[in-house]
């Protein structure tokens, strides 16, 4: 498995434990004061799916730098 289908994978279970924690949270907090690790559990997954979107957002852009391809606007039609 290359890189960043393995980045891939792990952005789609990151975002599953994110939606985990929140609805915990939700479901904590009606029952009265959550406790704080409940309440700051989302941060964790939420950090590492920032850093798994933006490494996904750059990539195509570091392949068309790399393969030495024009970039859009400076292409004759």
């Amino acid at each position: 498995m290359d890189w960043s289908k393995w980045i891939r994978q792990a952005h789609r279970w990151l975002s599953i434990m994110f939606t985990v924690t929140v609805v915990a949270n939700f479901v904590a907090m009606t029952k009265g004061q959550p406790p704080a690790w409940i309440v700051y559990s989302p941060l964790i997954p939420l950090f590492l799916l920032l850093f798994s979107g933006l490494y996904m957002f750059v990539l195509p852009y570091i392949g068309k730098r790399r393969s030495g391809a024009a970039p859009e606007h400076a292409r004759s039609t």
